[in-house]
């Protein structure tokens, strides 16, 4: 097998190791662009994690680039004076120069060929290969020239960064905020060899335009940013190396090969350096690549598909968790007004994958002082009570916990009228625990249902059968319940979940909506709303407030989300009126406003109203980010309490990207924009995800869906798996606390265990 490498870089050398090692008849040319000895960047971070697969693959490849590295066990995270050290944190820094000269040597020892200087823009020359692999960067010729075939796609990132050097030691990763008249600016620093660190610094667009930098001005740059790091730097100077700021070009390709060609490194996929290093990206894909050649050694297609199939999810995670993190950079000046500790566990845990849990095994210390400050900040007498189990308090309402029930449509109701299941399904919620119930959206109207399960309070008796359930659960329990007021608009008159997904019904009432727009093709076109419409379901809203008053709800929730009757006036995917209700955000909010303003008049001034939103359509042209706070912000000013934040379901042609937590960013945008409590829910699974949102300052509090539904009893759990004693449990139940608490206690002692022996082994030399 004949193959050409272009591109000497850390991914294209690797690959050729691997290959030539296991396949020393195959013959490996690499072409690299470069002299041997030229650089770009300073240094490269390895984790112990990646360190180890290296050992695995390569030991003179390990031994080499051991025998070099920069290794650290702590990340340090400092804000304008202030700083925390957190350990546990096994990574090692090695310079790319140093690196790119230790593969070069190992490539010479495994019989590749290497040619320097040479720059391929064009692959005729090839034409007798087996495989071409284009490992030429992010400005991949190779790939710019097979464009459409290859599905390439390339997004700049919001933020400016640049990457200088610095003979400043450092005996930690560090990351280093600054605070500025125009933001926030942070440096990710390391060491990667005595007497040399890497300094990447990286603001928002707005900074940097305000500062005035120029893209390649480096001796300004250096100027300005040694003055404002002067603490920082400790007398030492920065060094440049062709330091232009850039902003972060993320690529996909669609196809990774094509005929002959296959991608890797950075020509195939990046992910943001605030995840660890590209050159670990390309190295682990040149690990997959290798692999998939070795086992496949008379059928280049087989082993490109191999390649295709066992690396994609895997790199498309990390670039997922990448854009996650950058995320959380590009949000630096609104994570800035956190308190110390809650930022600096903010930074630790931007990914998703490092949690509360994962930080308390590595540095209970450090999630001691985190807990520690959330819990003075909220006045608690307890200081080490997990977040989710402190107190939080709407008007006069006083929340024993922060989890709360979300509206879960049971769809078995009878005439509107709630029954046994319902009685039962909350009953045994509350005395599960749960800090606040909030009910399935309940009608306005008759026709205000979504289907003909749905539960109303319309009528005397719907008020009493609701009164039945508030009453069980405000005698026997320390839990509250909140109740969602709601109008199908549009997306009413449908079959029950288990008979048809958004399937009409066999005899529909009229449906009413702010534009005569259906959801599907199989439901009937809705009547845009008139001021007589208008005047109607205002009025049923408001005496739907009264009724909730007087079942003996202690709060209510606005149904304002997922396409209904008031979010289809929000959106500008289902409202295309060219009335005053229409066109700008503002008018788009009127009615929905007039709905909320009402009610808040008829509802007691001591208990709390929340509206919930979906802050993204998930389609094109759907709702902006910047509406959205505009909408968090009129209800807010209107007297809204908190804000119940939710995505998508407005139109069927919607692709959400559902993941762990992924509505969170959401709240935490509404939250520390417009400086009003959230809910968040959405894919939340577990206690540790809930303590590290609540933690993290991203919602106040955190509804569950779906683990509720199947656990009825997830707050004892949960209570017995953090040990905490509770003066909540009835006492008809009291006693299984001696099976509970002891049990879990095992189990967590097991798992943590678990967690320990996996963490990768370290690699540092004694």
């Amino acid at each position: 097998m004949k193959i050409a490498v272009i591109g000497g870089g850390p991914g294209g050398l690797y690959f050729s190791i691997l290959t030539k090692k296991a396949m020393p008849q195959c013959q490996i040319d690499v072409y690299e662009r470069n002299k041997p000895d030229d650089s770009f960047g300073f240094g490269v971070v390895f984790s112990d994690e990646t360190l180890g697969e290296f050992l695995k693959r390569d030991m003179q490849s390990y031994e080499l680039i051991r025998s070099k590295f920069a290794y650290w066990d702590d990340i340090i995270v400092a804000r304008d004076g202030e700083e925390v050290s957190i350990a546990g944190n096994g990574f090692c820094g090695c310079s790319r120069k140093t690196l790119l000269q230790l593969l070069q040597q190992r490539c010479r020892e495994e019989g590749v060929n290497l040619h320097f200087e040479q720059n391929i823009a064009d692959v005729s020359q090839f034409q007798d290969a087996d495989i071409i692999l284009a490992a030429d960067g992010i400005g991949s010729a190779i790939r710019t020239q097979y464009e459409k075939e290859f599905g390439t796609t390339i997004t700049l990132k919001k933020n400016r960064f640049v990457w200088l050097g610095s003979t400043k030691p450092l005996d930690a990763f560090t990351y280093f905020f600054r605070t500025t008249p125009y933001g926030t600016i942070v440096a990710h620093t390391y060491q990667y060899e005595e007497g040399m660190s890497t300094w990447i610094f990286e603001c928002s667009d707005d900074t940097w335009q305000k500062l005035g930098f120029e893209v390649t001005n480096e001796e300004d740059t250096i100027t300005k940013i040694s003055e404002i790091f002067k603490e920082e730097l400790d007398g030492h100077p920065l060094i440049s190396n062709k330091s232009h700021w850039r902003q972060f070009p993320h690529v996909t390709n669609k196809n990774w090969y094509h005929n002959n060609i296959v991608l890797l490194g950075d020509a195939k996929a990046t992910a943001h350096y605030s995840i660890g290093s590209g050159t670990k990206l390309a190295m682990d894909s040149a690990i997959g690549l290798s692999d998939a050649v070795i086992a496949n050694p008379t059928n280049v297609q087989a082993a490109f598909e191999h390649y295709d199939k066992t690396r994609r999810n895997t790199v498309e995670m990390i670039q997922h968790a990448a854009l996650v993190s950058l995320d959380w950079f590009e949000n630096m000046d609104r994570n800035s007004q956190h308190p110390f500790y809650q930022f600096a566990f903010g930074c630790m845990t931007r990914a998703k994958k490092v949690t509360y849990e994962n930080l308390r095994l590595r540095d209970k210390s450090f999630t001691d002082k985190v807990l520690f400050e959330f819990n003075t900040l909220q006045n608690n007498l307890n200081p080490a009570v997990p977040a989710a189990f402190t107190k939080f308090k709407l008007r006069d309402l006083e929340l024993q916990n922060r989890i709360v029930m979300a509206p879960m449509g049971q769809y078995s109701a009878e005439n509107g009228e709630v029954t046994y299941w319902h009685l039962v399904h909350y009953g045994s919620r509350a005395t599960g625990g749960v800090g606040l119930i909030l009910t399935e959206m309940t009608a306005v109207s008759e026709t205000g249902r979504i289907t003909l399960g749905c539960a109303g309070i319309y009528t005397d008796k719907q008020i009493i059968k609701w009164k039945l359930i508030a009453d069980f659960i405000h005698q026997n329990t320390q839990t509250k319940i909140g109740i969602q007021l709601g109008h199908s608009g549009r997306k009413g008159a449908t079959k029950k979940p288990w008979e048809g997904t958004n399937e009409p019904i066999d005899n529909p009432w009229e449906l009413l909506s702010a534009s005569p727009i259906p959801f599907n093709s199989k439901m009937a076109t809705p009547k845009e709303m008139t001021l007589s419409d208008m005047d109607l379901v205002t009025s049923q809203f408001v005496q739907a407030t009264k009724n909730a008053d007087k079942a003996g709800f202690d709060m209510i929730e606005l149904q304002a989300h997922h396409g209904f009757l008031l979010a289809s006036f929000l959106s500008p995917l289902t409202n295309i009126r060219t009335d005053e209700f229409g066109g700008s955000i503002e008018n788009r909010l009127k009615f929905p406003l007039r709905v909320f303003n009402e009610m808040r008049k008829v509802f007691p001034q001591d208990k709390p109203i929340s509206v919930r939103i979906s802050a993204s359509d998930w389609a094109v042209n759907g709702i902006s980010e910047e509406e959205v706070i505009t909408i968090a912000t009129t209800f807010k000013v209107a007297g809204a309490d908190i804000i119940n934040v939710s995505t998508g379901n407005t139109v069927e042609q919607q692709k959400p990207q559902v993941g762990r937590m992924w509505q969170t960013p959401f709240a935490d945008a509404v939250r520390n924009t417009v400086h009003i409590p959230t809910i968040t829910t959405g894919y939340i699974q577990d206690i540790d995800q809930i303590n590290t949102i609540i933690l993290n300052g991203k919602a106040d509090l955190v509804a569950l869906g779906r683990p509720l539904l199947a656990d009825a009893n997830f707050v004892r759990n949960a209570q017995a798996y953090e040990q905490l004693e509770t003066n909540d449990i009835p006492k008809q139940y009291k006693a299984g606390s001696s099976h509970l608490y002891p049990l879990k206690a095992s189990e967590r002692k097991q798992t943590e265990g678990m967690k320990i022996a996996l963490k990768p082994k370290s690699n540092k030399k004694e």
